[in-house]
């Protein structure tokens, strides 16, 4: 009988498996142990969307050539607080980890580091990058070009433009930092490629189809357009946030966004920007965490609507899933295991 229940793996076995897989599809075994720990901290904060999920489609673009193994990621423009980096169609994980390490270090000199990034991938959940400056004390931002448009401007019916996400992370001192991660979507991508994988079907609202009526079909979705927050507005944002992480670092915007879920070989092209904030340039860093955690503390203690049993903060949830699936281990549903023991089978890993 198949198995329809999810199984919990633990991060490091995860994270070995996917090192193991990637190692024996030609990437420097360093280049692989940083990718598989940048798509586990994705499972880990609950993005089951832009994790191990993700390892088949890799792989296919991967063995087709449409991603380099070998990359050259490097610095092609510089001038004091701003660079871009060539990402040489590397995996998104590898460039993105580069371009935040550069903003960080030119934040420590100018106050301000931020980095963009052309010929990139895609790189997985947002959250995971505006983290590192975080990590650091320091305020973390990042915007990224989606790898597929899924999305029509607003009152218009082709798909010109994606889900295009924002990640912002802010440091607290005892409380919880804020860590805001969203698309420009009601519903990321990832989400509908889950709920087809699941055999389940999506709520009203995720999609219309061309005649604007509601898709709760994942498996018609490639008919479909993702619909935007708030409207005009969820619109506005899309676009704007595809011009400054796509046409002003020089990577595709537009109709010249590759959809790399149907195509297995042409160069994407991804655009992604990271800004990295050393909070001592503006304010004294103790009173700015302390002010963090009143504010937060006053938001949580606010009346509550009728409905409601709590307010979260952004990001309280994903960090809470965090703990929770470091200690009891990162859910994988039945048919996304079983692919990923396929993959096990043909590259001779051992299987999870």
């Amino acid at each position: 009988m198949r198995e329809t229940t999810a199984r919990k793996v633990p991060a490091p076995r995860l994270i070995e498996y996917i090192s193991a897989v990637l190692d024996t599809e030609g990437l420097p075994a360093a280049d692989a142990r940083t990718v598989a720990e940048l798509m586990v901290e994705a499972d880990l904060l609950g993005g089951d969307g832009h994790g191990v999920f993700r390892l088949p489609r890799y792989l296919e673009r991967l063995r087709a050539g449409g991603f380099n193994p070998r990359p050259d990621i490097r610095i092609d423009r510089s001038r004091g607080a701003m660079a871009v980096v060539d990402g040489d169609n590397g995996f998104g994980h590898l460039v993105m980890k580069r371009c935040a390490e550069e903003a960080i270090a030119r934040a420590r000199s100018h106050g301000v580091g931020w980095v963009g990034a052309h010929h990139s991938n895609h790189a997985g959940a947002a959250g995971v990058y505006a983290a590192m400056p975080m990590a650091e004390g320091m305020i973390g931002i990042y915007v990224a070009v989606g790898s597929a448009n899924h999305m029509a401007p607003w009152g218009g019916i082709d798909m010109l433009l994606s889900t295009n996400p924002v990640a912002i992370a802010i440091p607290a001192g005892n409380g919880p930092p804020i860590l805001l991660d969203m698309a420009t979507t009601v519903a990321a991508y990832g989400k509908v490629k889950l709920a087809a994988q699941r055999g389940e079907q999506m709520p009203e609202g995720w999609m219309i189809d061309q005649e604007g009526k509601p898709l709760t079909d994942p498996a018609k979705a490639s008919g479909g357009s993702l619909l935007p927050i708030g409207g005009p507005k969820g619109y506005g944002l899309s676009l704007v946030f595809g011009l400054l992480a796509g046409t002003l670092n020089g990577a595709a915007m537009g109709r010249d966004v590759v959809d790399y879920n149907a195509d297995d070989s042409s160069v994407t092209n991804t655009g992604q920007f990271i800004v990295a904030l050393d909070i001592a340039s503006f304010t004294d860093p103790e009173t700015f965490r302390h002010e963090i955690d009143r504010i937060g503390a006053e938001m949580k203690g606010a009346r509550l609507r009728p409905g409601f049993d709590s307010i979260r903060l952004p990001g309280e949830r994903a960090l809470a899933e965090r703990a929770r699936r470091s200690a009891e281990g990162i859910p994988i549903a039945a048919p996304v295991l079983e692919k990923l023991n396929d993959i096990a089978a043909g590259s001779g890993v051992a299987p999870l």
